[in-house]
């Protein structure tokens, strides 16, 4: 079976969002993104005003993409889990489902451990969601692109548009 490209649909969207915020408050965390292995952003709850969003969704995918070739040189598959210490704030990035990428910024208002077990529940739901993703977008692939909204739309037909 080929690879299908996801498509975030609004009903997933929202429950993405609600565990998300759930897990800000449990966590008592500062900020939470979560991107895609691209470095897109997906979503994100918290302070998230007081960050260039697109370069930390980017760099984050970067470091999992670095990271992922230091594991490959010592024999591992990847490192699941990252975590990073500042003098203020801290770092916990987490690969969720193989598929996207959980960063949780918290200061000393919060532990290392309180994250890692509020993350480990969160990210086993965040992976069901995506799960259910997949299946939804192989099911569309399956059933052909007549069935997709736009999939008569050509080229030719968005450069007309903006003539």
């Amino acid at each position: 079976m080929s690879n299908p490209t996801m498509v975030m649909y609004e009903e997933e969207f929202q429950e993405v969002n609600d565990i998300i915020e759930r897990l800000l408050k449990e966590a008592n965390a500062k900020i939470i993104f979560l991107v895609d292995k691209n470095g897109q952003l997906i979503s994100g709850v918290g302070e998230t005003e007081r960050f260039d969003t697109t370069s930390l969704a980017s760099l984050t995918a970067g470091n999992i993409a670095a990271t992922g070739g230091l594991a490959k040189l010592i024999g591992e598959k990847e490192f699941s889990i990252l975590f990073h210490e500042g003098e203020k704030d801290n770092l916990h990035i987490s690969i969720v489902g193989g598929r996207v990428i959980l960063v949780v910024l918290f200061d000393a208002g919060s532990s290392l451990g309180l994250v890692r077990l509020r993350v480990k529940k969160a990210s086993e739901e965040l992976s069901y969601i995506f799960e259910k993703l997949m299946r939804k977008s192989a099911e569309r692939e399956k059933c052909g692109s007549s069935n997709f909204p736009f999939a008569e739309i050509t080229d030719e037909d968005i450069d007309n548009l903006f003539r």
